[in-house]
């Protein structure tokens, strides 16, 4: 049996302090950084997707961060191909890959190699969605995912048009739903021997820590941000511009709702979103939680845990 190679994953809710947390283990063990992030991919994208700078870096190489134009298209598909192409240059280099980020998919299809090669990337099902969604709306697609695969209608936001057709154009293509498909590759064997640890805080402290987060945005430039992105042609349909944050600034640009109303959303739909993650990552198996109040909010004492672990299991 070859022996496999090793990963760290650290992931966790938005605003919960990963970004901190990854450089210095990254700088504690030779590690090198993979973002799994949907939006810190994007160039031009800096303020509302919470984009780490290159001082904050420290020197620490840092994959799939500021490489896309916002016209362009970021799935799960191409992040696994992307980061894979970081992992061999990692690994040539005697490192170690540090998987940091928020978007529990991704990382789920890194860590387990899931196949998406016989999925095409335009079924004459999904281009039939696609006009449904357009010329109906998603509120029937969404009833639809309902009775089919309620197990995933529970997961999906109902406005979520991309995931809602995708599990629509599963269930319709291979005859199940898709949560059966996704239950069954978390089962499956993990291709690396990994560390997969998840930070987390109290519900109404990171509530907190995300209000404050998002009041920082506006104050930087946020409006400004989008504004820019609207003048080089970014528009609602494109992926990039469904991003938190994005897709509200966007609406008030285009006079659907008050600024008030704009912060108002994007507050309450990061609050949503953080839940979302922390189910998915309940799910997965052999995490190692860190609950941020039982270390009393020391990173040096998160960190030397985190350490500890890795240096345990003969890394």
């Amino acid at each position: 049996m070859n022996q496999k190679n090793k990963m760290i994953i650290l992931t966790g809710p938005t605003a919960v302090g990963k970004t901190a947390l990854s450089i210095a283990l990254a700088k504690k063990i030779k590690g090198e950084i993979i973002s799994a992030d949907s939006m810190q991919v994007y160039r031009y994208m800096d303020i509302g997707s919470a984009k780490i700078l290159k001082e904050e870096m420290q020197g620490i190489p840092h994959y799939l961060v500021d490489v896309l134009m916002p016209e362009e298209e970021f799935n799960v598909c191409r992040f696994k191909e992307m980061a894979q192409e970081a992992l061999s240059v990692i690994y040539e280099r005697g490192h170690i890959p540090i998987i940091v980020g928020g978007t529990g998919f991704y990382i789920q299809a890194l860590l387990y190699d899931i196949d998406f090669s016989k999925e095409g990337d335009h079924s004459p099902v999904r281009a039939r969605l696609e006009r449904e969604a357009k010329e109906n709306g998603m509120e029937n697609l969404y009833s639809q995912l309902c009775k089919i695969d309620p197990v995933s209608a529970r997961e999906i936001h109902k406005n979520n048009t991309k995931r809602i057709i995708r599990a629509l154009e599963f269930y319709e293509l291979n005859g199940y739903p898709i949560s059966e498909h996704n239950r069954r590759e978390r089962e499956k064997d993990a291709a690396y021997e990994s560390w997969y640890f998840v930070l987390n805080d109290d519900r109404q402290h990171l509530y907190q820590r995300i209000d404050q987060r998002v009041d920082a945005m506006f104050a930087q430039g946020l409006v400004e941000e989008v504004q820019k992105l609207k003048d080089m042609g970014c528009k609602k349909g494109m992926v990039s511009m469904q991003g938190l944050g994005y897709k509200e600034i966007l609406a008030y640009l285009d006079g659907e709702c008050s600024l008030e109303d704009a912060l108002y959303k994007i507050k309450r739909d990061t609050r949503r979103f953080a839940k979302r993650q922390l189910t998915w990552f309940r799910r997965e198996r052999n995490i190692i939680w860190i609950d941020k109040p039982s270390f009393k909010y020391d990173d040096q004492i998160i960190l030397d845990f985190m350490v500890s672990k890795i240096k345990d299991s003969g890394l």
